[in-house]
């Protein structure tokens, strides 16, 4: 069967997958594409997470799109209210008609002679058969996420199988798993972890956060108020934009801050979590870590949830190390005993490029470890392929939002001047510096941060993690840059062809 052929195929129909279809659509309308998801229905993590409590850990003002206002009071969203949010924006705009569910992604190879890749997918039945199919696209704007999907990371604790209660991953939370009355151990300090704790309190007999090293928290009220207010006096495309910019300022200001007085950082923090947390719990031990803020992303408890949750005793946190699974709990490395009957691995993701497919030049396996990253778009020596990837140290979305226009600005430059192929060229030499994601240090990044490609000392070989240095150069920038090679390979071949024919 002669596979379908699109312009641009996208990977993934999460919060990145239907913001990029959203931008094909406005601005680059000629354009056929088609969006593979793999899984049954929109939402990418939205819909995979489903734990207690699973939430936005940024304000949905700079989260959701820019151009589909965020209207709910809370900036601080549910997670299915997030994944409807998605949903509805698919639905509304048309775009649900162009993706083709159940469908992953196990290859992209391109073809300099052809200018295309070829994609190969595996389509699942109901039955959950699968059957490869294949497409051919000439460009792929890769929105898969940067997790595995499939698992969540296992640290192998000793003695897992002693444990005679219940040992759920919050990536894959069963449904209706009860928790009421029950004695809960959350392993973890990370977003998942704050998030999950105050949750379950609200019903356990009583829930440990067991953590190795404590987490920088920040607690902010769910509601913004400014922006409902602005939403009471202005049209409500207006207010948006206002809070949206607001937010994302504040958010710009905040980082840079951290990194400029981290200090002073740790000691607003800290108070913070004392005034939340009363004279019983000792601060200093549970709730100061070792690295800088922002060397790490911040978790946000909303209304100071967790702290509440902790001084009014339904919830409490120890710091140590686990040195096995017992029958009835966790022994830890101090020996005392945890009993539980529930046991939560909070314990991190796994990094994974491209939704796990392989990616191929001329029938060469790319390996990313050894390409520089192009603006944080795209990659060295690789043809037509965008990754949207969004920020760590800001709303996912505003980092989308610009690969997206930059993507439908690169496809109008190549069509105005007759091109099939744009591949970014190292041509000055520039060497590797640092990795994909800079002075950046949980767990599941240093796990296998190596694998992912570098950045280099100068621009355009940089991946900014700064909002207002993309917009600059992703909405504005050249796009005439000497390291972005824009070619036709099978226009010059068809010449030469005609060339000797006459």
């Amino acid at each position: 069967m002669t596979p379908e052929s699109f312009d641009v195929l996208i990977v993934g129909a999460g919060l990145s997958g239907i913001d990029t279809a959203w931008h094909l659509e406005r601005y680059a309308p000629g354009k056929r594409f088609v969006v593979l998801e793999a899984r049954d229905r929109i939402g990418g993590t939205w819909d995979l997470f489903r734990y207690p409590g699973i939430r936005s850990d940024s304000d949905m003002l700079t989260m959701g799109y820019a151009f589909r206002p965020w209207t709910d009071a809370n900036a601080i969203a549910d997670g299915h209210l997030i994944r409807d949010y998605i949903e509805d924006t698919a639905h509304e705009s048309g775009i649900e008609a162009k993706i083709r569910f159940r469908h992953r992604v196990v290859s992209l190879r391109w073809s300099s002679a052809e200018s295309r890749f070829e994609v190969e997918a595996l389509r699942r039945d109901a039955a959950g058969r699968e059957e490869s199919v294949r497409f051919h696209a000439g460009f792929v704007a890769s929105c898969a996420g940067y997790y595995r999907y499939s698992a969540g990371y296992d640290p192998g604790f000793a003695g897992r199988e002693r444990f005679r209660g219940t040992i759920v991953h919050p990536q894959h939370w069963p449904e209706g798993l009860e928790t009421s009355g029950r004695r809960v151990i959350v392993i973890g300090s990370g977003a998942t972890a704050v998030t999950l704790v105050p949750a379950l309190a609200k019903s356990a007999a009583h829930v440990t956060m067991l953590q190795r090293t404590p987490t920088w928290i920040v607690s902010r009220p769910p509601q913004d108020a400014v922006a409902n207010a602005l939403r009471r006096i202005l049209p409500e495309s207006l207010a948006f934009r206002v809070s949206r910019w607001k937010n994302t300022i504040l958010q710009q200001i905040l980082y840079r801050f951290s990194q400029r007085r981290p200090e002073k950082m740790k000691r607003l923090l800290l108070d913070q979590a004392r005034a939340h947390l009363g004279p019983g719990v000792d601060v200093e031990k549970h709730f100061r870590p070792d690295y800088a803020p922002w060397e790490q992303r911040l978790c946000l408890v909303p209304n100071g949830d967790l702290f509440r949750a902790i001084r009014e005793g339904r919830a409490s946190v120890e710091t140590d190390t686990i040195e096995t699974f017992t029958e009835k709990g966790i022994r830890l490395g101090s020996g005392r005993e945890l009993e539980a009957d529930l046991i939560v691995t909070a314990t991190g993701l796994v990094l994974e490029q491209f939704g796990g497919a392989a990616v191929f030049v001329d029938g060469e396996r790319v390996d990313f470890s050894k390409r520089l990253t192009y603006r944080g778009v795209m990659f060295e020596d690789v043809p037509n392929l965008v990754s949207v990837f969004g920020y760590i140290n800001a709303s996912w979305t505003l980092k989308a939002d610009l690969v997206c226009r930059f993507l439908c600005r690169l496809l109008h430059r190549m069509d105005e001047r007759e091109m099939s192929q744009a591949t970014p060229r190292n041509r000055r030499g520039v060497k590797p510096v640092s990795p994909w994601i800079e002075g950046f240090t949980p767990g599941y990044v240093l796990r296998s941060i190596d694998e992912w490609p570098k950045q280099g000392a100068s621009d355009p070989w940089r991946s900014h993690q700064s909002f207002f240095a993309d917009w600059k150069a992703l909405r504005f920038g050249a796009l005439d840059d000497p390291e972005l090679e824009l070619s036709s390979p099978l226009r010059l071949a068809r010449a030469r062809v005609d060339s000797v024919a006459a």
